[in-house]
């Protein structure tokens, strides 16, 4: 294991027992998150994006304020759906937050989760030939990708407003190397494949919409070893990244307990999700030496190089700035972090 940060789902809800009540709070704790998560060692700062729904959504005012509060950690995202973006406005602000965090973005992309409403790309303009929406995504991320090459590509004007250089125009501003720090996240061993060859890493989802009746952590570890052979066979140069992402939940304190010890029991859930069978993984919850045994027998976060911790962000930033502390000095280390 090479890398650990957070995945935050920005969650916000006006319930009195909620730390994060409104949008403009989940917006500021996730910025300072970020920060403490810095300050304690962590390696990432990752945010999940779902349109329609009382969670984050646009990611990049987010990705830049982040940047031009921290100086190390990865911020990235864990996914953007595709089938809503623009991919020539999104290559402009991909870019643009980009160079203010100095070449820390890790962009995670995918055709996305089951929405909030029905077909709610149609919303943003984007209506899908012969109501493929999955194809839709994957050719949306094809130009988006082609953006991030920085190839000239527009007939310049006769009467420019300001001079421009010779040749055809490309996006700006361009931020070079972007293109090697773009994720699919593939809830699939065939999507995990098909990653590998449009030379993109591999976000392994936090549930996989297929089921062969091993355990999870099994399955996954399946989908990344033939996303590393689809990888080699594509011949590309440079070395991919994979993430898992796991709830991971150290029993340290009475507050611990209180809210996360009944999940010692979790288990691996099986069922249906948009018409077919889904596997999503367990919480892992238990003191720290039980964590370390736990998660050294999982193949998933084995083969993994990067690992990302899901929060529950409602708990509030310094609880979770806390559970974030406890994984990176009591687990962590035992499994060879650092």
């Amino acid at each position: 294991m090479k890398k650990i940060g957070f995945l935050n789902f920005g969650h916000w809800t006006p319930s009195p027992h909620s730390q994060t009540r409104t949008a403009a709070d989940a917006l500021h704790q996730s910025i300072d998150l970020a920060v403490a998560a810095e300050e304690l060692g962590a390696d990432g700062a990752y945010y999940r994006v779902h349109h329609f729904a009382r969670q984050l959504a646009s990611p990049f005012p987010l990705l830049a304020a982040i940047g031009a509060r921290t100086s190390r950690i990865e911020i990235g995202t864990g996914v953007i759906d595709m089938r809503y973006e623009n991919p020539l406005y999104m290559a402009e602000d991909a870019g643009a937050a980009d160079l203010i965090s100095d070449g820390r973005l890790q962009l995670g992309i995918s055709r996305g989760s089951p929405e909030q409403v029905i077909e709610g790309y149609r919303y943003f303009g984007f209506d899908p030939k012969d109501g493929d929406h999955a194809t839709m995504a994957r050719d949306h991320t094809a130009v988006f990708l082609k953006m991030l090459e920085g190839e000239g590509f527009a007939e310049p004007s006769p009467r420019p407003m300001f001079p421009n250089p010779p040749g055809l125009l490309r996006l700006e501003p361009h931020s070079e190397g972007l293109r090697d720090r773009i994720w699919w996240g593939a809830a699939t061993r065939a999507t995990a494949e098909w990653t590998a060859e449009q030379g993109m890493n591999l976000m392994s989802s936090t549930l996989l919409t297929e089921d062969t009746g091993v355990p999870f952590h099994q399955l996954q570890a399946e989908q990344i070893q033939r996303f590393r052979d689809a990888w080699k066979a594509a011949g590309h140069e440079r070395e991919p990244r994979v993430s898992v992402s796991r709830s991971i939940m150290p029993l340290v304190s009475e507050m611990d307990h209180a809210y996360f010890g009944n999940e010692r029991r979790s288990t691996d859930q099986v069922g249906m999700l948009e018409g077919g069978r889904a596997r999503f993984g367990k919480t892992y919850a238990a003191e720290p030496d039980v964590l370390v045994q736990q998660l050294a027998e999982d193949e998933a976060v084995a083969a993994a190089d990067t690992l990302l911790l899901t929060v529950p962000n409602q708990l509030g930033v310094d609880y979770n700035a806390q559970l974030i502390e406890s994984v990176l000095t009591l687990v962590a280390p035992e499994l060879g972090w650092r």
